[in-house]
């Protein structure tokens, strides 16, 4: 696994980077092909938490996770338990949809938007068609609210999100 670590207003040290790499190599049991898979992790400091961030992109879906510590080991074993959780989570979900021979990988680009602009963050995404049910594991899988993705039998733009009751809404495009 190709590890790329990056702190944000803090410098990263070889012994954090060390400890990433040790906690990553956990994962690897999970992952075919793991000399091809290459994980992000950034780290942030905001006030007096230290933020871990790590996102492995696959090939059919993305494994993502987000910690806020006081302690930047504590914030790294608890992303990278995280990691592992959504793995196990959903091991049999994703097997079934592998099985399917689909390919549902997203290409993400994030662009920062003018000053001018009230938009703070942008993303482009490429809509690859899907089922109800995969769209909601790769809104788990990305600890998001929303997805939207392209229903593959309508072949509408949907969107499926997270309702306050804990059940999910779809919004469908026409």
């Amino acid at each position: 696994m190709e590890i790329i670590i990056r702190g944000d207003k803090i410098k990263v040290t070889d012994s954090m980077k060390k400890y990433m790499e040790e906690k990553l190599e956990k994962l690897e049991k999970y992952l075919e092909n793991s000399t091809d898979v290459r994980a992000t992790i950034v780290v942030k400091v905001k006030n007096h938490e230290q933020i871990v961030e790590v996102t492995i992109p696959l090939h059919s879906f993305i494994l993502r996770s987000e910690e806020h510590q006081d302690d930047f080991y504590k914030a790294c074993d608890k992303a990278i338990d995280k990691l592992e959780r959504q793995i196990r989570k959903n091991k049999t979900k994703l097997m079934k949809r592998e099985q399917k021979d689909h390919d549902f990988s997203f290409d993400l680009f994030e662009a920062l938007a003018s000053d001018e602009d009230k938009i703070e963050k942008r993303k482009k995404i490429n809509i690859k068609p899907m089922s109800e049910e995969e769209a909601i594991i790769q809104m788990e899988l990305l600890n998001h609210q929303f997805f939207v993705y392209k229903d593959m039998y309508t072949n509408n733009i949907s969107v499926i999100y997270k309702r306050k009751d804990g059940g999910y809404g779809i919004i469908e495009s026409e």
